[in-house]
């Protein structure tokens, strides 16, 4: 396992985060057995969410810490604050409300790293500054910052924060992989992938605000499981999202070239896909959802992978040849 570094945070973070979106309390014995494993191979990391399972990830994942002791070890990223099917929920009243649910869900009074899962573009971002400020200067959150935040309204955050000696924001999360999502898997997606979005990824890169990178894998588009020649066969059985969102011409072009470079090298097609992500020139810390230990063993191999710059621009067809 690699680490980085986020400011505001003491503890080291592992460069592949595991989700815990598919923890289920009525399988507690599972869920155990999976954190162990991906906690024994290194990774301290684990990220949740207020909306995930009914509040189900967060109190297995907080049992889970509680029952081995490792809190301090541990860094919990949860996220906040997403809309619902009535309204917009970036507001102070229900970053605090999300909050207080999730400090009780995961037995803890700290949460290391706090995401606001969604953005409203249309409400001012001082408030939502102040209220972050609020909380941290509480000790309830570390480092914070968005998820599906647009580059512009972050800088505006953080133009704020400098403005009125307040703390800005620190992190990003936005979705990322190799695949470029052609539509929104779900309402509100801010993606950092593909030729539209270069402006994004240079920001990023000149900041070097660490990003917390969500479906590095394209919802299962580089699972290996999933070609051009089957996809028509398989297209019942795969994530819904993963169609919406990836299953183009142009993203089966970059998939046959994983395919490609993946047998030149001995690898699998997922572990060249996260190869690409964790390559880019920013800071960059992989969300994965492994289901096995075996799946997360795989995905730390692709942090060993050498990618060249000319292997990386081939891949996302900036380039014809190697």
């Amino acid at each position: 396992m690699e680490y980085g570094k986020v400011k505001g945070l003491e503890k080291k973070v592992s460069r592949i985060v595991q989700g815990t979106i598919m923890l289920n309390a009525g399988k507690l014995e599972e869920g155990f057995a999976l954190l162990d494993a991906v906690y024994a191979m290194g990774c301290n990391t684990f990220d949740a969410a207020h909306i995930y399972g009914g509040g189900a990830s967060e109190r297995v994942l907080g049992q889970w810490i509680e029952k081995r002791g490792i809190r301090q070890e541990v860094v919990i990223l949860s996220k906040g604050a997403h809309h619902n099917g009535d309204r917009k929920r970036v507001t102070p009243f229900d970053i605090a409300a999300d909050l207080h649910d999730s400090l009780a869900r995961l037995r803890t009074n700290h949460i290391d790293l706090y995401v606001l899962h969604r953005d409203d573009v249309e409400v001012p971002v001082g408030p939502i500054v102040e209220a972050l400020n609020e909380h941290h200067a509480a000790g309830r959150i570390g480092a914070f910052g968005g998820s599906n935040w647009q580059t512009e309204r972050i800088q505006a955050a953080n133009e704020y924060a400098a403005a009125h000696g307040l703390v800005p924001f620190a992190v990003s999360s936005p979705n990322f992989s190799l695949a470029e999502q052609v539509n929104e898997p779900w309402a509100g997606c801010i993606s950092i992938s593909g030729p539209q979005n270069a402006a994004a990824r240079a920001w990023y890169a000149a900041n070097q605000m660490p990003l917390f990178t969500w479906s590095s894998l394209a919802r299962g588009f580089f699972s290996g499981k999933l070609t051009r020649q089957n996809f028509e066969e398989l297209k019942p059985t795969l994530d819904s999202s993963c169609v919406h969102a990836y299953c183009y011409e142009t993203n089966f072009q970059r998939l046959e070239r994983v395919e490609q470079l993946a047998r030149e090298k001995g690898k699998s097609v997922p572990q060249v896909a996260l190869a690409y992500v964790l390559h880019q020139p920013m800071e960059i810390f992989a969300l994965v959802g492994c289901e096995t230990p075996e799946e997360f063993r795989v995905n730390t191999e692709a942090l060993e992978l050498k990618l060249s710059p000319a292997e990386m621009e081939w891949l996302d067809l900036r380039r014809e040849r190697r």
